[in-house]
Formats: C-alpha cells, structure tokens, sequence
C-alpha cells in the first residue's frame, strides 16, 4: 500500500498491524477451508454423493480466490501473508474438520459449520473497519456475502440429501 493510502487507514483510527493480523487469520481460515471443501468433494460417498462433491468443489474454488483477495489487501497493507501451512491451524479461528467420515451428510454438516464461523469472522471484520477503511470494508462485505451464499448452498442441499423440506431440516 502506498504510504499515503496507508496513512489515510492510520488516521481513520485503525491499527494498521491489528487489521494485517485479523486479515491474516481469516486468511489461514480460507486455506483450510479450501483444503476441506477440496478434500471431502474427493472423499464423499452415500446418498447424493455426486451432488455434494460437486457443490463442495465449487466452494473450494471460491475459497481460495477469498484467500488471494485477502493475501494481495494484506500485502497492499504492508503485511506479509502466513507464508506456512503450519501457521493456518495456528492463526486460524475457524479450524479445520477433517472428513474422517466421508458421509456426504456429514460433510455437508462440518462445512455448514465453517460457513456459520466463517460468516462470524467477516462480520467481526466489517465491524472491524467499517467507515474507516473503504477497500478492506469493499473486500470484507464481498466475501461475507460469498459465505452466506455457502451457507445457504449447504442448507439446501442438506435438506434435500434428508428428503426435507426446507422448513426447519438445517440444523
């Protein structure tokens, strides 16, 4: 980021290396997130197995172009992106669930509740730097908006791998 642009967050109250570091953990949350839609669209099985790989490999390509979004504004930040995968779990707010069972049913649970953290850690940061930094505040709402999409995505297709109707089958 330009000095001058950097100044302009600076003045608008923000603490430049808090915002690079809650930037850089929901950064970490997009590589595991990534890695957990990629991993469980190749491990699912079970009653529409198909569909939901299918859904969770979508998710993981939306995933990681959140993560570079959030690496190029925490360069432009004058911060360094988490340059380690050992440094995803660490930084990381939301976690990892590993798909020990490739049960599409449960998978699809595990990343409805990465969606609900995800959508925690976005909120937090539009809070974070709303009327103070338009281009992270730009960024931040794109992405929530992209996280409550998957979160509805996997509701719907919830419901329809239980044979619901909509009405109360997201749990």
């Amino acid at each position: 980021m330009g000095m001058k642009a950097k100044e302009l967050v600076t003045r608008a109250g923000l603490d430049v290396n808090a915002l690079i570091s809650e930037l850089n953990s929901a950064y970490c949350d997009e590589w595991l997130a990534y890695y957990q839609y990629w991993i469980g669209a190749k491990v699912a099985e079970g009653k529409m197995a198909h569909l939901v790989a299918n859904e969770l490999t979508e998710h993981a390509g939306e995933e990681l172009e959140h993560a570079e979004k959030l690496a190029k504004r925490i360069i432009e930040l004058g911060g360094t992106p988490a340059i380690s995968p050992d440094l995803w779990l660490k930084e990381s707010t939301c976690g990892f669930f590993a798909p020990k069972d490739p049960n599409a049913l449960t998978l699809l649970k595990q990343n409805i509740q990465s969606e609900r953290c995800a959508i925690e850690v976005y909120d937090k940061l539009l809070h974070m730097v709303q009327d103070k930094d338009p281009v992270t505040e730009h960024l931040v709402r794109e992405i929530l908006e992209d996280e409550l999409e998957h979160e509805q995505d996997l509701e719907d297709l919830q419901c329809s791998c239980l044979g619901s109707d909509k009405k109360g089958c997201a749990k």
